[in-house]
């Protein structure tokens, strides 16, 4: 008798390909890329769960796989997959959230922390030789001790950045739908406001929201116009949140005095511009990329894709009437 088939998008670390392949028929994508729609389709037309860790999983995807009853993304974002059709079709969708907090913090705060001192300029300038002696005007950035961090969202990672930015004895304001109780604030060290003072206010305004309709361009022209000129804008959530056009031209016109970047609106592509202005700092969408985070996101959606296969409740469903 043959066994249910998984495929899986890319190749995970081998302790989880071992791990799902000593249960099921799976089946793996040898290439660390997203998968084309035609392939996905291909990879899913007879499997009974996916291993997703990128790729768009859409009605049309999921028409073409009639066994399908999990998908388990390596990740937290889901804005990739057409839930509402996986509800639809009675296939459990998850997420891995919890184990990119710390790692992600880190990034935001480590982007936060390079614009302001201009530390991509400084190796740049080193590696160059154009370093002939010590200069009292040299490279002057911003301080972060005392200043305003403005969190835009403030869940598991919005509050661990909040975390590290106590230890520079910075203010934090925060602006959430769902606002913390008054013994949480007091814990963190965080206030709750308007987003109209979080913008005007925030030295740097860090962004920790998922992509919805209604996060969609967040941040756009309007929204860049009320910050100080002095403001940085660090955004490791989702590229969409933020309108790269209006970001462009607000850095340009020194309207904001930097940005430090991980998530673009189209990523892979970027705004042309974006690379030849010296107040960005730019990475490659790697907020979770360490070797513990990454395993341990793997792993955490193995866990959810064979608990979902097994008739069990996984432990973290994205819609969890389908669990009932």
């Amino acid at each position: 008798m043959s066994r249910p088939k998984v495929f899986m998008t890319r190749p995970l670390p081998a302790p989880v390909i071992e791990r799902v392949a000593a249960r099921y028929d799976l089946r793996v994508h040898p290439e660390d890329e997203p998968l084309p729609p035609a392939q996905l389709a291909e990879g899913c037309r007879e499997a009974e769960g996916l291993l997703l860790s990128g790729g768009r999983v859409s009605e049309e995807i999921l028409a073409q796989a009639p066994r399908l009853r999990a998908i388990a993304t390596v990740g937290v974002g889901y804005d990739n997959i057409d839930v509402e059709a996986c509800t639809r079709r009675r296939i459990v969708v998850t997420n891995t959230p919890g184990v990119v907090t710390e790692a992600t913090a880190d990034l935001a705060f480590a982007l936060l922390m390079t614009v302001a001192r201009r530390l991509v300029e400084a190796d740049r300038f080193v590696r160059e030789g154009h370093w002939r002696r010590w200069q009292w005007g040299l490279m002057w950035g911003t301080d972060l001790y005392g200043k305003t961090l403005g969190l835009y969202g403030f869940g598991r990672i919005g509050q661990a950045v909040a975390r590290r930015a106590r230890g520079f004895s910075m203010r934090i304001l925060y602006y959430a739908i769902d606002r913390l109780t008054e013994a949480q604030e007091q814990e963190l060290g965080a206030q709750f406001v308007d987003p109209e003072t979080l913008l005007r206010e925030a030295d740097f305004l860090s962004l920790h929201v998922p992509l919805s309709p209604e996060t969609l361009h967040l941040i756009a022209a309007r929204q860049l116009a009320m910050m100080k000129p002095t403001a940085f804008l660090i955004n490791t959530s989702r590229g969409k949140v933020v309108e790269e056009a209006a970001l462009v031209e607000a850095l340009q016109s020194k309207r904001i005095a930097g940005a430090g970047l991980d998530v673009y609106e189209r990523e892979p592509q970027i705004h042309a511009v974006l690379p030849t202005l010296p107040n960005v700092v730019l990475t490659p969408h790697m907020g979770t990329a360490t070797w513990q985070t990454r395993l341990a996101m793997a792993s955490l959606a193995a866990d959810n894709l064979l608990a979902a296969l097994d008739g069990q409740r996984p432990s973290n469903p994205v819609n969890p009437e389908v669990c009932t």
